[in-house]
């Protein structure tokens, strides 16, 4: 009998296992957008949930198309234009070479005082502005290899705005239905654990609320006002520049060391006193961080920064760019769950 009860229990894991992982492959393509619409539904709910509570339960269909509506204009319209730069900025160049009109003002002699790549940078940049054609014959290998690069992070750039796009719409739903939703991922949770379902739900929210306050929305800040800079003094490629602001942001690294760049490129295009204007502006952009995120965090993040730098850099190269927002957050989230299941009510998000 014993046999047959191993024999029993044996087939029915087997059977379970293979179901799950065949549920896994079929909802695979979609985990990304599940998992970032998670994260949009619990960084936005307390917003949502306040004017649900102003308005009334009997109002709840309309406060969420409003709030739909709203928040599509507050996030997504700006997330497309920067998106959209950032492809215009490769077209335009591809466009500008093809057609000989590309223009690429000269360096100021300050670029050869840059530490260590000076020299390079200011003679490549030289030959560069004057003679573009030349300059690409004679490094064509290097530039048709990075071509295909190229493309596919266009490619990227495209798949990622929609996949935004489409989290963004979950979220929505998740944030409507967020009561049904909470009861019934506590009742699994506390299947899988010692009834700790509720505890481990309160520090998933506030770790991913802290991160995406206090890391994201603040990179996004800073790079949509960078972008309205680079804009308005009209550095070329803006988009280049702001995503890199957005990177650096995100992997708390000074974003002056993009701003550096653009505000020598900018004496080199824009009169002096322009350039005066746009270098304080953007070093106001870059220090904003300082200010914004004791505001957004209070007691401030308590997740190392070398797992927001390897969540954002793995997450970056596993999933793309998208991979700049989820990795960080995951890696938290699970960083504050083995300090719960470690040390247990000892710590604190």
């Amino acid at each position: 009998m014993k046999n047959n009860d191993t024999i029993t229990t044996t087939l029915k894991t087997l059977v379970l296992l293979v179901l799950l992982v065949w549920c896994f492959t079929i909802i695979k393509p979609f985990v990304l957008i599940m998992v970032w619409g998670i994260i949009l539904a619990i960084s936005l709910f307390s917003v949502y949930n306040y004017f649900i509570k102003k308005a009334g339960e009997g109002n709840k269909k309309h406060i969420t198309l409003i709030f739909a509506l709203s928040a599509t204009v507050v996030f997504i319209a700006p997330t497309y234009a920067i998106s959209t730069s950032l492809a215009n900025s490769f077209v335009d160049i591809i466009e500008g070479i093809r057609n000989h009109t590309l223009a690429i003002p000269l360096p100021s002699e300050s670029v050869k005082q840059w530490p260590f790549i000076g020299e390079t940078v200011f003679k490549n940049w030289s030959d560069l502005s004057s003679d573009i054609q030349n300059y690409l014959i004679k490094h064509s290998a290097f530039i048709l290899d990075k071509i295909p690069n190229i493309l596919s992070g266009l490619k990227g750039f495209i798949g990622t705005f929609f996949t935004f796009f489409v989290s963004f719409i979950v979220s929505i739903a998740l944030m409507y239905n967020a009561t049904y939703l909470k009861q019934r991922m506590l009742l699994i949770i506390n299947k899988l654990t010692n009834n700790d379902g509720e505890e481990i739900i309160s520090i998933s929210s506030k770790v991913i609320k802290s991160v995406v306050k206090g890391v994201l929305l603040v990179a996004l800040i800073q790079s949509a006002l960078a972008f309205v800079g680079f804009r308005v003094i009209g550095i070329p490629a803006a988009g280049v520049f702001t995503f890199l602001v957005l990177v650096l942001g995100i992997i708390q690294i000074p974003v002056l060391l993009v701003m550096l760049p653009a505000i020598m490129l900018s004496f080199s295009m824009a009169d002096t006193t322009s350039a005066i204007i746009f270098t304080i502006y953007t070093i106001l952009v870059a220090l904003l961080d300082n200010v914004l995120k004791p505001i957004f965090l209070g007691k401030g993040l308590k997740t190392p920064t070398i797992l927001i730098l390897l969540g954002t850099i793995g997450g970056m190269l596993l999933h793309g760019i998208i991979g700049l927002f989820i990795g960080p957050v995951v890696l938290a989230v699970m960083y504050r769950m083995l300090e719960y299941w470690t040390f247990g009510e000892r710590t604190k998000v």
